[in-house]
């Protein structure tokens, strides 16, 4: 590999975050905030630097590595000129750099245990890299992969978990857990297109233009700042504590909704106030949980203090409402689905405000984010994306009683 001279290679911007040795490096940033590019760009000069250092990198699903992380990486080494020392390899999805046997690995947290159980030949695995963290909507599922970057290390080399992401929502606890803490083991950085140098007239002018334009968009896209999902179904809700005595009054009625769910969804009770007079939704408590038999959801239900509340439950699950009838939820019924209902159901709750207690993180984490599906083209068409529905479709299926008559189509 020919000398070269690293700012010309690598830019500007980053220079804190190239050389932060601390235990977390977090970056949040736009578009075009060369984010990606120089983290990628960081890890390969570090592994020729430090023979005895092997990288993990992470994203929340497995196939989505290959055309991002795996891509970015590879441009990396183009970038430095050193394609003659590392081989790319697509199974099992790696790379190796030659002269120590040093490996870059990839994994998705579709398969937790392949992450748990990462051995390498060469060195110790001391460093973590989660792309598109916000992907990571369970802090469990965070300490799980953190806990993977254990034990010691070589003298002279350092452990550190770097994730890299844009920012949608200042609910996410990455923030809380980052970017709000006061900790020299955390480095903590916002960057955006302004540092990027080799953005060329026509790149700046689209974000010239997203200012001008769109300029709520610009805050996030255009500057990195905190914001909201870019197509977000709800927009009028707030976390705020309240007391129920305090909301509660003629013009209330109590409503809860179950979404069921076990191995890969969590099963999901909506409880709310709902205030057709003022249009105000108090969402005061709620379960979110996955693996749960029929038995131990009554139990949750039980132990909450809903049993004798009226449930409206998903449907598509006629067994499971009769056995939680049998185990004492005996004012269960099946939520009426019907022909459009999903859109007419949200139609009528896009007219109400929410507020919601702090303690509901679930229900916040899934507003903050059910937003509109796109179709091959990028277009938001009329139907929710998947991921983030399942509080959203009990809320719906607790307040169809409110919204019955020409708000649901019934077959």
């Amino acid at each position: 590999m020919n000398n070269i001279y690293l700012p010309d290679v690598v830019g500007k911007g980053y220079g804190d975050y190239w050389r932060f040795t601390g235990r977390y490096r977090v970056c949040k940033g736009s578009r075009a905030s060369k984010k990606s590019k120089t983290t990628a760009l960081n890890f390969i000069y570090r592994l020729m630097k430090y023979p005895q250092a092997n990288l993990l990198v992470v994203r929340k699903v497995f196939s989505t590595l290959k055309d991002s992380c795996y891509t970015e990486l590879k441009w990396a080494i183009s970038r430095f000129g050193a394609e003659e020392l590392f081989e790319c390899k697509l199974s099992p999805l790696e790379i190796v750099y030659k002269p120590t046997g040093q490996k870059i690995f990839f994994r998705g947290l579709d398969d937790p245990l392949k992450i748990t159980s990462i051995t390498v030949s060469t060195g110790c695995l001391c460093w973590l890299w989660i792309e598109e963290a916000y992907e990571v909507n369970d802090e469990n599922d965070f300490n799980m992969i953190d806990e993977s970057i254990r034990g010691q290390v070589p003298e002279g080399l350092f452990k550190q978990v770097t994730l890299t992401f844009n920012p949608w929502n200042e609910k996410h606890w990455i923030k809380k857990r980052f970017f709000d803490a006061d900790d020299s083991n955390i480095l903590a950085k916002t960057t955006n297109y302004l540092c990027n140098e080799f953005l060329d007239e026509s790149d700046l002018k689209v974000f010239e233009d997203m200012k001008r334009n769109n300029p709520r968009r610009y805050q996030v896209a255009g500057l990195g700042e905190w914001g909201i999902v870019d197509g977000l179904i709800y927009e009028r809700w707030e976390e705020r504590e309240f007391r129920l005595k305090d909301v509660i009054n003629e013009d209330t009625q109590a409503v809860f909704g179950l979404d069921f769910g076990y191995t890969n969804d969590p099963t999901a009770l909506f409880c709310g106030i709902i205030n057709k007079e003022t249009k105000e939704i108090f969402v005061f408590d709620e379960l979110y949980e996955k693996a749960l038999s029929n038995e131990q959801i009554a139990q949750r239900i039980i132990k909450m203090g809903y049993s004798k509340e009226i449930i409206a439950a998903d449907s598509a699950e006629p067994r499971s409402i009769d056995r939680l009838r049998e185990l004492g939820i005996r004012r269960i019924r099946a939520a009426r689905k019907g022909k459009d209902s999903i859109i007419s159901g949200i139609d009528f709750l896009q007219d109400y405000k929410m507020i919601i207690k702090p303690k509901c993180e679930n229900f916040i984490r899934e507003v903050g984010n059910y937003s509109w599906e796109k179709d091959k083209a990028g277009n938001r068409i009329n139907k929710p994306a998947g991921g983030f529905d399942h509080l959203m479709d009990a809320m719906r299926y607790a307040v169809e009683d409110q919204a019955r008559g020409d708000v649901f189509s019934f077959k």
